[in-house]
């Protein structure tokens, strides 16, 4: 899942920018879903950086002008593996491409340090291993629910996502 950063077409990912940003008086709970959920200090950059042996690894394509795609021709395997051809096909093409910056960009004040948190875990994903992401939930204290799914669950699998922010919600 990828949201605006700025007018330069960067983006970066939904986890690290609640992390950021959620903690902004407003904001009551965080709702990860498939997602990084990075410490003080840390970046996408820095959670992918070593992984661990047999781990899938995210078909990130060298930088293109600044900017980083994924592999279209890895791009279901990696990351909608449950989602039907035909779309999978059209999310590769329409992708949404992230700067550098946004890779490296390090998280300050992790909003999940002082509030509540919930994380779907997408038990197929091919992005961000399954561990990873049980690793970083647990760091977050993040009541938790797995799914089967793709990192592309949001799309594979809307019911179950929806359900479980409305039970964050009414938490």
């Amino acid at each position: 899942m990828f949201c605006p950063l700025n007018s330069k077409r960067e983006s970066i990912y939904g986890g690290v920018v609640i992390t950021e940003s959620g903690t902004h008086d407003k904001v009551v709970g965080l709702v990860y879903i498939a997602a990084f959920a990075p410490d003080k200090g840390e970046s996408v950059g820095t959670l992918i950086a070593d992984p661990p042996p047999g781990a899938p690894v995210p078909p990130i394509l060298p930088p293109q002008d600044g900017f980083l795609f994924l592999d279209r021709e890895k791009f279901a395997a990696s990351f909608a593996a449950d989602v039907p051809n035909k779309l999978a096909s059209f999310m590769a093409d329409a992708q949404v491409p992230w700067g550098l910056d946004a890779l490296n960009g390090a998280v300050s004040d992790p909003a999940w340090r002082s509030k509540p948190s919930w994380y779907l875990i997408a038990t197929d994903d091919h992005m961000i291993p399954p561990p990873a992401q049980r690793a970083m939930s647990e760091r977050a204290g993040a009541t938790v629910t797995e799914v089967a799914g793709s990192h592309a669950i949001y799309v594979s699998q809307p019911g179950a996502v929806a359900e479980f922010i409305g039970q964050a919600a009414r938490s």
